[in-house]
């Protein structure tokens, strides 16, 4: 059994871990993001605003709901990330085919015409054969069901508030 303030820490740690290995991946490595990758991002940042307003709070009446919204908004993540796993691994069609990110300022058509085209449907890394959006897949749900789970066995006489 585990704390709102422990379930809300996850809420708000994983999420960021994940994000923030997203954002090295991009800046750090050059595995530039295509259209649903950046989908798979939304949800994580929007988790880590509920869990930070839930580790705000000291009444835990008001930070259950949060933990709880941000929990599924993790899920939503690692089940887009679980559709993008299946279109790379050709199990499905996608949605879209690729996208590009242009650099805001100067010559629109420089601009686009060197800019990198990221295909959604093909991995640009894997490791033991998952692809990052197959990483997301597997924490996100997990990490999701792990904090559901900790919100709905959570001793009662710990949380103050």
């Amino acid at each position: 059994m585990a704390s709102v303030r422990t379930a809300a820490w996850l809420a708000f740690l994983l999420p960021a871990a994940l994000l923030g290995g997203a954002l090295i991946s991009q800046y750090g490595f050059g595995l530039y993001p295509c259209e649903m990758c950046m989908w798979q991002r939304w949800p994580h940042l929007v988790a880590i605003l509920l869990a930070a307003a839930a580790l705000a709070f000291r009444r835990i009446s008001m930070a259950v709901p949060l933990v709880v919204a941000a929990a599924i908004a993790i899920l939503l993540s690692g089940l887009i990330g679980g559709f993008h796993a299946g279109v790379e691994y050709d199990w499905w069609e996608g949605l879209t085919s690729c996208s590009t990110n242009l650099p805001a300022g100067g010559d629109l058509l420089d601009s686009i015409m060197n800019a990198p085209l990221v295909r959604c449907d093909v991995a640009p890394w894997t490791l033991f054969g998952i692809s990052l959006a197959g990483f997301n897949f597997l924490l996100s749900v997990s990490g999701a069901a792990l904090i559901l789970l900790m919100i709905a066995t959570r001793r009662k006489g710990s949380d103050h508030g």
